[in-house]
């Protein structure tokens, strides 16, 4: 299996997911939890689940035709994700490397009070 490589952006998206691990959530709704673009997050999640930290699953399809939206794909993360997930922040915390507390990307500047 493996462990992803724990960059900035996947250690993100690890808190997101383990703000509550027994909820399934979607990749958009995981783009704003940890402030990500949908670019950047699904690569992180399909690595995830390639190393067997997240399942995924499509919606099924009579809701998202019901509500007349496109069809969503839910990760959650398994016992194992949530375990080495973990474990995986608490090393990234103790060695000094993980995000800054609230840290969202940044916005590009609006050109209000430039010179």
């Amino acid at each position: 299996m493996g462990m992803p490589r724990m960059t900035l952006q996947t250690q993100l998206v690890l808190r997101a997911l383990l703000e509550d691990p027994a909820r399934q959530r979607y990749g958009l709704e995981l783009c704003e939890l940890a402030g990500l673009p949908s670019g950047t997050i699904y690569p992180i999640l399909a690595r995830l689940e390639q190393v067997g930290w997240v399942e995924g699953n499509w919606e099924d399809p009579a809701v998202h035709e019901r509500e007349g939206r496109p069809r969503r794909r839910f990760y959650l993360l398994t016992r194992q994700g949530a375990e080495q997930g973990r474990d995986a922040l608490a090393r990234v915390y103790r060695s000094g490397k993980q995000p800054l507390s609230g840290w969202t990307m940044a916005r590009p500047a609006t050109g209000e009070g430039a010179s």
